[in-house]
C-alpha cells in the first residue's frame, strides 16, 4: 500500500536541509567577508552559492520524484499549500519593512530635519542642520551623494509595469489551460510569461545603467538612492526567482507531470508571480510616481 493511501508521508534520512544550511552559512559569511575587504570573501561566497544551487536541484528533484510516484496524499497537499501561504506572507513582511523605511524617511525623519512637524522638529533643524530645507527626493542634509537626478516614472519603469501586468494575464491563461488539461496551451502561455519576466529584468538592468551613467543616481545617493535601489533591486531578484520557478513548471508541463486535478507546483509558482506583480504596482506608485 502506498503512502498516499496509508497515511501522511514522512521522508527519511533527509540530507538536503543540512546541505542547504551549510550553503547559506558559507554564502552570508563569505559575503560579509567580501563587504569588509577580507581575503577570500568572494571565493567563500561563490562556494556557498554553488552549494545552495546543488541543494535546490537535489531537494526539488526529490520532491518531484515523490510527487510523480504518488506518495503524497491530500494532507501533504494541504501542508504544501499552507507552507507556500506562510512563505508569501513572510515575503510581504520583507517588503513591508522597506516600504516602511521609505515612508518613515519621507514623512517623519526628513521633515523633522527640515524643521517641519510637531514636537522638537524646529530645534532639531536649528541644532543639527541649521538652514536645511527638506525636499523629496533627498540625499540628506549633507548631500553626501552629490548632485543627481531622480528616476522618472515614464519610459523604462512604465514599460516594465505594462510587461508585468501582461505577464499576470498570460500566467492566468496558462493556469486555466492546465485546469482544462491542455498541456500544450499551458506551456505556450507559460513560455510567454517567462519571456516577459526575462525582458523585465533586462530592462531593469538597463535602467540601473542609466541611473549610474547618466543620472549619477547610486546606492550611496542618500536615503533616496538607498531606498530606490533596495526596493527595486530586491524586487528584480524576486522576479528572477519567479521566472525560474515558472520555467521549471513549464519544463515539467512539457513532460506532462500535471493533471487538471493535481498541479499545485504550478499554482504555487503562479501565486508567487502574482505577488511579485502586486509588489511592483505598489513600488511603481510610491517610488516612481509619488
Amino acid at each position: 500500500m502506498s503512502a498516499a493511501t496509508s497515511g501522511y508521508y514522512i521522508p527519511h534520512e533527509a540530507k538536503w536541509p543540512i546541505v542547504g544550511s551549510i550553503g547559506l552559512f558559507l554564502f552570508f559569511y563569505g559575503f560579509g567577508m567580501f563587504l569588509n575587504d577580507q581575503t577570500g570573501g568572494g571565493t567563500v561566497t561563490l562556494i556557498g552559492a554553488a552549494i545552495v544551487v546543488v541543494m535546490i536541484f537535489g531537494w526539488f528533484g526529490l520532491v518531484i520524484k515523490e510527487s510523480e510516484a504518488g506518495t503524497y496524499n491530500s494532507q501533504v497537499d494541504t501542508s504544501f499549500r499552507m507552507s507556500m501561504m506562510w512563505f508569501i506572507f513572510s515575503e510581504v513582511m520583507f517588503f513591508a519593512a522597506f516600504f516602511g523605511a521609505l515612508f518613515y524617511a519621507r514623512t517623519f525623519s526628513g521633515p523633522w530635519l527640515g524643521g517641519d512637524g510637531a514636537g522638537g522638529a524646529a530645534a532639531t533643524n536649528a541644532v543639527l542642520w541649521s538652514g536645511h530645507d527638506y525636499v523629496w527626493p533627498s540625499d540628506g542634509p549633507a548631500q553626501l551623494g552629490g548632485d543627481y537626478q531622480a528616476m522618472g516614472w515614464f519610459g523604462l519603469p512604465l514599460i516594465n509595469t505594462l510587461l508585468l501586468l501582461t505577464s499576470g494575464v498570460t500566467c492566468t491563461i496558462a493556469h486555466h489551460a492546465i485546469k482544462d488539461g491542455n498541456h500544450k496551451k499551458m506551456v505556450r502561455w507559460l513560455a510567454a510569461t517567462v519571456a516577459l519576466g526575462t525582458i523585465f529584468v533586462g530592462l531593469q538592468a538597463l535602467e540601473y545603467y542609466e541611473a549610474y551613467a547618466h543620472l549619477n543616481l547610486k546606492l550611496t545617493s542618500g536615503i533616496y538612492g538607498s531606498t530606490f535601489f533596495m526596493l527595486t533591486g530586491f524586487h528584480g531578484f524576486h522576479v528572477t526567482m519567479g521566472a525560474i520557478m515558472l520555467a521549471v513548471v513549464m519544463f515539467r508541463g512539457m513532460k506532462k507531470h500535471f493533471s487538471a486535478e493535481n498541479h499545485f507546483a504550478f499554482e504555487a509558482a503562479a501565486w508567487y508571480w502574482h505577488f511579485v506583480d502586486v509588489v511592483w504596482l505598489g513600488l511603481f506608485i510610491f517610488v516612481y510616481l509619488l
